[in-house]
């Protein structure tokens, strides 16, 4: 029953899940195969709005072509040159979206059509005092940090503009300037868009929109997918639930990349803007670092990367304290942070293949982080030599999480058919121990228990009495059994089995020599697991033996396990000969082998001679012993 509900449950969050993977993806695709039909007639983006020539750095004039991005890296960079058609004739709007640059366009007749600044020019309006109180409630951090440009959007009419005058021959400037150290490249800092109005929505709904449902979708994963499977599973899950929080900031993460550029459209201020960006970045790592951390077991690599991730936290928040502070804009402390980021991200990497050498998550996750860690060293050497136009670090992390991704699915599924198996095993337990508790107190033994009690009142009243207390203490302790879920130290079982010898002494007197070698009883075993075996030695070895004979029960400690030895010195039997039909049922025995083997992964084995005795041996290894804090 346990299994079937179970079940069910795990399907229907399954078949949600799945539903809503296919609903965002229908979405998606909608989108994209939009763009064929409608795009092209409602914007454009090209790389440039002037054809002329265009100076990187106050170096040699080159000419423009619009359709091909220009990728130089540059402090300043100059256009000259008159309007493309389209923007002239065939669109109304002409946006432009930058980040962390300032810029003017200029027309030949000194005319100012775009500027980014936050100071006004206009001497009208230079000294006015509501003006400026306007702006710094739209802008409060940006008028209090007038050298950040962050992120900026504007646009400009140009039926406004064809209305003064312009047309194909005016000539225009647009002069690009990037106050940081770090170089920039201006198809990373300066977008274009052309529209019949609202293009940067446009191009946010056709350009954005599709990757920010899959955003969402992998946010979806992180809040809903992981901890529930935690919870399903019966316990929370550390690795799950930092791999939760990751996910839940990649999704952030990749909203705030692919929307960068278009945050002033709902943030007015440009200095908060880029902040949003840069925290977004830089906060990204925090989990990373942690799911990394989660899947390390070494001590000591643990606490490395503890320091390791308080460092970096403690970078970021003083970044983002010399950034509000108005002491250093968190741009031009980003490179710092991104070194931090690659630094941070290397150390990790070596603390995981240190740990691999005895963990098996580690070098899973070793393998996953891969890509990441390659990407971000091409990163450094492109950024020292510039040998392409591209980011590798994006293509890195994205493969790095859905590989990351698949993994965990498959993970999570292994640990959920491991769940279901262990209802089933604990249920198949239970009805082991009934089957044990039941063999273990068939009528016969009862009898014979009372009738030796029975004779013991007349004999030794004294005696009598401590055998009925003994006989009670050790029914109970069979019946308590059935409550024992888990494994127990071999001290309780031991002092249980002592109750049981007792009373077989009791019954056999003289025939039945008990002795006891114990070197070790550190160790956890199933309740009732070696009874049965001294059972068999007690009944059918010294108890079919005319003069009787002697049982011992001893333990050892090895490097690799610890052992249980049940000796004794009967008729013996030949372990090779077919099972006899003897009316009695073996299925105390084999539920123990197996209680033992599913509980601890320990074995039983038997030797046997004929006519000399018989030796049960329990072998349970160190491995399969269970942590002591979950016993507790």
């Amino acid at each position: 029953m346990r299994k079937t509900k179970m079940a069910d449950k795990g399907s229907r969050i399954w078949t949600a899940g799945i539903i809503v993977v296919c609903f965002a993806l229908a979405i998606c695709i909608a989108i994209m195969c939009s763009q064929f039909v409608i795009k092209k007639d409602f914007y454009m983006n090209p790389s440039s709005f002037l054809q002329g020539v265009y100076s990187v750095d106050d170096g040699e004039w080159k000419t423009i072509d619009p359709d091909t991005p220009i990728d130089e890296p540059f402090h300043k960079i100059v256009f000259n040159g008159t309007m493309i058609s389209p923007a002239l004739n065939n669109y109304e709007e002409l946006g432009v979206s930058t980040r962390n640059v300032w810029y003017t366009l200029t027309s030949n007749d000194g005319k100012e059509y775009l500027k980014h600044t936050y100071i006004p020019t206009d001497p009208a309006y230079a000294n006015d005092e509501q003006m400026q109180k306007a702006a710094e409630e739209a802008m409060p951090f940006a008028m209090v940090m007038p050298d950040t440009p962050g992120y900026k959007t504007q646009t400009m009419s140009m039926y406004e503009a064809k209305e003064e005058g312009v047309n194909e021959n005016t000539e225009f400037t647009l002069e690009i300037v990037n106050p940081y150290i770090q170089l920039e490249r201006y198809s990373d800092c300066f977008d274009i868009t052309l529209s019949h109005g609202n293009g940067e929505y446009l191009e946010f709904f056709f350009e954005s929109f599709p990757i920010i449902i899959l955003a969402l979708l992998v946010c979806f994963f992180g809040i809903f997918l992981f901890p529930i499977a935690s919870f399903i599973l019966g316990k929370l899950n550390y690795r799950y639930i930092t791999f939760g929080v990751l996910c839940i900031f990649w999704g952030i993460f990749m909203i705030v990349k692919n929307t960068g550029g278009l945050l002033g459209l709902w943030i007015s201020d440009p200095t908060l803007c880029m902040a949003v960006d840069v925290i977004t970045s830089s906060l990204f790592f925090i989990p990373v670092m942690c799911y990394l951390k989660s899947n390390m077991e070494g001590k000591r690599t643990r606490l490395i990367a503890n320091i390791l991730i308080t460092l970096y936290t403690i970078r970021v928040v003083l970044a983002l304290i010399l950034h509000f502070a108005n002491v250093n804009d968190l741009y031009f402390s980003y490179t710092a942070v991104n070194i931090s980021i690659f630094v941070g991200i290397v150390i990790m990497m070596i603390l995981l293949a240190i740990d691999s050498k005895r963990n098996r998550q580690a070098i899973v996750t070793l393998i996953a982080w891969t890509p990441l860690t390659i990407s971000l060293i091409l990163d450094v050497f492109n950024y020292i030599i510039h040998f392409a136009n591209i980011s590798f670090y994006y293509f890195g992390l994205a493969l790095t999480m859905l590989y990351q991704i698949v993994q965990v699915v498959i993970d999570l599924r292994k640990q959920y058919l491991e769940a279901i198996r262990y209802e089933e095993m604990k249920r198949e337990l239970y009805e082991a121990k009934v089957g044990v508790m039941v063999s273990q107190i068939q009528p016969h033994f009862i009898y014979n228990a009372l009738t030796s009690i029975a004779m013991l009142c007349q004999l030794d009243p004294a005696t009598a009495q401590e055998a009925t207390i003994t006989f009670a203490d050790y029914l109970r302790g069979n019946m308590d059994s059935l409550k024992e879920t888990k494994p127990v130290l071999f001290d309780t079982e031991l002092e249980h089995l002592k109750k049981y010898l007792y009373i077989e002494k009791i019954r056999f007197a003289d025939l039945l020599n008990i002795e006891y070698d114990i070197q070790t009883t550190d160790f956890y075993l199933p309740l009732l697991s070696i009874q049965p075996l001294v059972e068999n030695a007690v009944k059918h070895g010294v108890g079919m033996k005319e003069d009787g004979g002697t049982v011992t029960i001893a333990t050892r400690e090895n490097d690799n396990s610890y052992e249980v030895i049940i000796t004794d010195d009967g008729v013996g039997f030949d372990t090779n000969a077919p099972r006899e039909d003897d009316g009695r049922s073996h299925v105390g025995m084999e539920n123990t082998k197996k209680r033992l083997s599913d509980m601890c992964k320990a074995s039983v084995e038997i030797t046997s001679v004929v006519g000399e005795g018989t030796v049960a041996r329990v072998i349970l290894p160190k491995e399969g012993q269970p942590d002591e804090n979950t016993m507790r």
